[in-house]
């Protein structure tokens, strides 16, 4: 059989996200257990506290929970912006044949539970809650998933991590086209015509990360003041990151063992420190290293450890501390429609499209794969955390019992999901090939 050469780097993407997973759990367990104790008016006064700041009469003040969603969520956004460029290229759905069973599934995935949430709605109020059902949280999902060990084949998580990867960028356009008001025109296209510019100049020029950062921050301010939430930038401007890469690996290699040569003749053994020229020539190595990497896949590596451990898990700890009481008044019908529509939506979405996509034979079900595996991680489908309450707090902003009341659901449907599709994928095994 011919070896994955994206297996290793994959298998580590895997990991960061299996333990993200356990981040985000111990997260979303402290902060309900912080907001539920009699310390609770200090965990939410936290993340009201205002911050920013005044340059003459320009100012620019939100509350610190703002900052975490608006800000630090769009880098998790440029994330998923790089990963969906990655995958449309070089990844699991670069081809239609590849791109066939994953994108059935999240089909099913994200039009089923839509459906559900519209159906078991009898309130205008809460009818824009509808795309809260939509997305799968891949961490949460992946952590589950490596519980199970050796007991689930690699190409389910492959599977997992593919039509999540779609889950997100059908999430993203529902969050730019419906859950965005008050537009800017003029704003919005300011905005659009630097991303323009400065996807031109990275075609042209050599990659540099600060042209992006400055445009970046450009962009997200016009974004926000345009009236389209600002994540939504993240998505566009990884999209201008260059992918290929300028130096082939043979020219590399020859160019590097040149300057190691010249290294080793200039060396000063006698020396502790590096000589001026032993430094320059390490320079020139350095300089070397950065010419054959992908601008991509370096910045998609670098900032994923920066997400998975730090920027998603304060996201789960400022967003998820809700005081859970009986006493406590909730919309009760809008917790249960959301908890069915992502435990029975997700499950009954993404099972039957992928059994008409095998039985019209649109797709074809991987070697490794077998029909209790589908079952399994169609109930996984609908662990849908982080995006879920990133698209409640956009549908329901300003009424927090809307809010509160979504995130309850949220966590309960998740429970179910991933508890179901644990015990399911444990039952089936691995299918023997």
């Amino acid at each position: 059989m011919k070896k994955n050469i994206f297996l290793t780097p994959f298998q580590k993407f895997i990991k960061t996200e299996s333990f993200a997973g356990a981040l985000l759990f111990g997260a979303t367990l402290i902060a309900l257990l912080w907001a539920n104790s009699s310390y609770a008016d200090i965990y939410h006064r936290i993340w009201q506290t205002e911050l920013g700041f005044k340059i003459g009469n320009f100012s620019l003040y939100k509350p610190l929970i703002l900052w975490i969603n608006d800000g630090l969520m769009a880098i998790f956004f440029f994330v998923i912006g790089l990963e969906l460029k990655r995958e449309l290229l070089v990844g699991e759905i670069n081809s239609l044949k590849k791109a066939a069973f994953p994108v059935v599934a999240a089909l099913g995935g994200i039009i089923v539970p839509i459906l559900f949430y519209l159906s078991l709605n009898s309130r205008p109020e809460t009818l824009s809650g509808w795309g809260i059902p939509m997305a799968t949280d891949i961490a949460f999902a992946l952590a589950i998933l490596s519980l199970l060990g050796n007991k689930v084949p690699l190409s389910l998580k492959v599977f997992l991590t593919a039509f999540a990867i779609i889950d997100d960028l059908a999430a993203v356009s529902v969050i730019a086209l419906f859950y965005t008001d008050n537009l800017n025109v003029i704003l919005l296209a300011g905005g659009l015509v630097l991303i323009l510019l400065l996807a031109l100049f990275y075609r042209y020029k050599k990659y540099h990360p600060l042209p992006g950062i400055i445009t970046g921050i450009i962009v997200w301010f016009l974004f926000l003041k345009a009236g389209i939430h600002p994540t939504i930038a993240g998505v566009l401007l990884a999209f201008t990151i260059p992918i290929k890469r300028r130096m082939n690996i043979v020219d590399f290699s020859y160019q590097m063992n040149e300057i190691a040569d010249k290294l080793v003749e200039e060396t000063n053994q006698s020396c502790g420190l590096l000589t001026n020229e032993e430094r320059k020539r390490l320079e020139q190595m350095k300089n070397l290293m950065r010419e054959v990497e992908s601008p991509l896949q370096s910045l998609e590596q670098k900032l994923h450890t920066v997400v998975a451990y730090f920027i998603l898990p304060l996201f789960a700890f400022s967003n998820a501390g809700v005081k859970l009481s009986m006493e406590a008044h909730y919309d009760y019908n809008l917790i249960k429609n959301i908890a069915i529509s992502l435990f029975a939506g997700k499950f009954l979405g993404v099972l039957i499209f992928s059994y008409l996509g095998l039985k019209l034979k649109l797709t074809v079900l991987p070697e490794t794969m077998n029909f209790k595996h589908i079952i399994g991680i169609s109930a996984l489908a609908g662990v849908g955390f982080t995006m879920s309450i990133f698209i409640a707090n956009l549908a329901f902003k300003g009424e927090p019992f809307l809010i509160d009341s979504s995130k309850i659901g949220i966590i309960i449907g998740s429970f179910l999901a991933g508890l179901s599709g644990y015990l399911i994928l444990n039952f089936a095994g691995k299918q023997k090939v």
